[in-house]
């Protein structure tokens, strides 16, 4: 028992009435300081603790729908092999990739919107960490190629949202076939001299890290966000060392120079604008100098 059962829902009981229902879920734990945040405080400030500043995790349609300006479209991507290796483990691939997709109501763990921000175009595709903790699989490494491909059409900067486990172990080999073809993916974008921004979010490891994650024009990372490829106690086991506080979180990579900022959810949208902006200048061309007549020869 704490004063959320003994003390708040008998007030809002009274409130509304008794004799209504009061949904449990008016109020949400905070996962980093545990203090208690009324739900649509939380929702109001893009689920950002009002007491902590902890940014909880989001899901990729709600990402996009913060970033992006209103009437953004979402594209269908292509299709990838469903169980390419027939794997199994405690249960069949299929059975989790079903549970994922009715739990998300996404194909992948990833989607791909267009549309602009602050009426810039832009290209953005975001990772959902509850599909299979936004595991890289066929599925992920198509949903980025197709985005590259439609920031080069439009002519567009391409920003992408991480939140991944890594490579999905479920496809073995395929997925970490995934990590050269993100690379490849990037490589379109700026090829065709437009922007590629990586926003990391919590967390970001595995695979997904030791390939594009990592290759952005502009590396920005939400406040605290785990980032890095192998875990912490893995890497205290093999170099024998206890590792610096903070080691892997978003501010202690900023200092050592692996990201260029780390910006808070509410400003994230404008600091894009504003990134984005500044790498769009239009390119003008120098003048030709003036024609200098010579003096004729004596």
């Amino acid at each position: 028992m704490n004063w959320i059962s003994e003390w708040a829902l008998p007030k809002i009981k009274t409130l509304f009435g008794g004799s209504r229902e009061v949904p449990e879920n008016l109020w949400h734990k905070c996962s980093a300081c545990e203090q208690m945040v009324f739900h649509r405080d939380l929702e109001r400030n893009l689920r950002v603790c009002t007491h902590c500043g902890h940014h909880e995790r989001v899901g990729a349609r709600q990402r996009l729908d913060w970033t992006l300006d209103e009437g953004w479209q979402r594209i269908d991507l292509p299709k990838a092999p469903s169980d390419p290796l027939r794997f199994r483990d405690q249960r069949r691939y299929n059975e989790r990739l079903r549970d994922a997709q009715t739990k998300t109501g996404m194909d992948d763990a990833v989607i791909v919107g267009h549309g602009a921000i602050e009426g810039q175009a832009a290209v953005a595709a975001a990772f959902e960490f509850s599909f299979m903790g936004g595991s890289m699989g066929a599925g992920v490494g198509e949903a980025l190629v197709a985005a590259a491909r439609l920031a080069v059409l439009q002519d567009s900067p391409l920003i992408v949202f991480t939140a991944s486990g890594g490579a999905r172990m479920q496809e073995g080999a395929v997925s970490l076939m995934q990590m050269p073809r993100t690379v490849i993916a990037t490589r379109m974008v700026k090829e065709a001299g437009l922007p590629f921004i990586v926003v990391l979010c919590d967390p970001t490891t595995g695979g997904v890290t030791a390939s594009f994650a990592m290759l952005g024009d502009i590396q920005i990372a939400e406040p605290g966000a785990l980032i890095g490829f192998a875990g912490a106690r893995v890497i205290e086991s093999t170099v024998r060392e206890k590792l610096p506080e903070g080691f892997q979180r978003a501010e202690y990579l900023l200092r050592h120079g692996i990201l260029d900022m780390v910006t808070k959810r509410g400003e994230m949208r404008a600091t894009l604008a504003q990134v984005i902006g500044l790498l769009r200048v239009p390119q003008v061309a120098p003048a030709a100098p003036a024609a200098v007549s010579l003096p004729a020869p004596v």
